[in-house]
């Protein structure tokens, strides 16, 4: 018996797999009668719908057999999606060396094998229709071309359910979305108030006490509107720039880039001084990923570490590698910290670690949600680990293109 090899792009075809959702779910009747009307026009007693995942051969319809899964390294259908024929068909295994010995072949008396590789419009083999018979058999052409052309109707059918997943996504993200927008509203209601109020007052003193000359005192109520109007204009910003993140993956090119060079200009546009070290990565990649949104992570990711560092030179040092068509990045800093009953949260809108940062300022709780925004609409995943007084960590990846 030979085991079947995996494609080249093995990979990159599990993702394809994957990304369907149909690994271990229940029979449908859409696919169980497709499987039935295979059995019936090829006179066999087994027909069968079949996902190839990592170790094993997935059975999304299993007609003439009581189970739903066997090991992927004794399957015929592994054999099948390395074909670029579009039919797969061993007469005899007792014949073929590839299945001598095969546990199908000898417990399970599989003689005849058929199958058709699920071809999905990206070019990925996803698995099989297929048919199994006890005995040897040739198949007419009219019964190829209807394994054939079912065959076509069962990725018609994935397709299918893999848009209606998105659809339901889409709509729960929408709630979701709502829900932030409600909160939005009650938030920025609230925390616009003083900072409007301040305005308004310190405008009106200015009027009645100071009409005709300013003198020193205002000059400070002068400075007090302004400060405030700033906080008002920065609170607006990062709230719009959390809400416009959700558009950042319309805007993605196919042009491959330097991270370092993106490192290096995101330092020379914070200005950096003395007061601040960043190491970056000593190996450069060149990689194929939104570039607007890796720019706005970091960006977000760095300021947060200068702001929130209460040493006398602040160290941020970052590393990337890269594995599995995913870049990995950690950022460290040796900045104040995050306690440990708020590193669950510290990703959640409006939610912060309750620390003012170096300018006696609160945060708004907004970038470290935004950073979430982005690395997931990178297909990533983003962690954090942090020690109070010594440091915090923030490791994320994204999925290259």
């Amino acid at each position: 018996m030979i085991a079947p090899q995996k494609p080249l792009d093995e990979n990159k075809r599990l993702k394809a797999v994957k990304s369907y959702d149909i690994l271990d779910t229940l029979p449908e009747s859409d696919y169980d009668n497709i499987t039935e009307i295979i059995a019936s026009v090829l006179d066999v007693p087994i027909s069968l719908v079949t996902l190839l995942d990592d170790h094993r051969n997935f059975l999304k319809s299993h007609h003439g057999v009581p189970f739903n899964e066997s090991p992927r390294d004794i399957s015929f259908c592994g054999h099948a999606i390395l074909e670029k024929d579009p039919i797969f068909i061993i007469e005899d295994a007792r014949k073929d060396e590839r299945f001598t010995g095969n546990p199908l072949v000898t417990e399970y008396n599989a003689i005849f094998y058929a199958g058709v590789p699920l071809i999905n419009p990206d070019g990925f083999a996803l698995g099989t229709l297929c048919a199994f018979g006890h005995e040897p058999k040739n198949l007419t052409e009219f019964q190829k071309d209807i394994l054939i052309n079912l065959g076509k109707q069962v990725v018609h059918l994935f397709e299918l359910r893999k848009r209606n997943n998105e659809l339901t996504k889409a709509k729960l993200q929408l709630k979701v979305q709502n829900n932030n927008l409600k909160q939005f509203t009650g938030h920025v209601s609230h925390d616009m108030k003083m900072p409007l109020a301040n305005m308004i007052i310190s405008s009106d003193i200015l009027k009645q006490k100071f009409s005709g000359q300013i003198g020193e005192k205002g000059t400070e109520y002068l400075d007090y509107i302004k400060n405030s109007a700033l906080k008002l204009s920065d609170y607006i910003n990062r709230l719009l720039e959390h809400y416009e993140s959700d558009h950042i993956k319309g805007f993605e090119t196919q042009e491959s880039y330097s991270v370092n060079h993106i490192l290096e200009d995101l330092i020379d546009l914070l200005n950096i001084d003395s007061s601040c070290e960043i190491r970056i990565p000593d190996q450069d990649f060149e990689i194929t990923c939104n570039r607007t949104a890796i720019e706005q992570i970091f960006l977000n990711l760095i300021a947060n570490s200068i702001k929130y560092c209460d040493k006398q030179v602040a160290i941020i040092e970052i590393t990337s590698q890269l594995k599995d068509d995913f870049i990995y990045f950690e950022v460290k800093d040796n900045g104040v910290g995050i306690p440990k009953d708020k590193l669950n949260s510290i990703f959640d809108l409006f939610s912060t670690a309750g620390h003012l940062d170096k300018f006696g300022e609160k945060g708004h709780g907004i970038g470290l949600s935004t950073v979430k925004k982005l690395v997931e609409s990178l297909d990533g995943e983003i962690t954090v680990n942090s020690e109070v007084n010594k440091g915090t960590t923030i490791l994320f990846s994204a999925a290259l293109d």
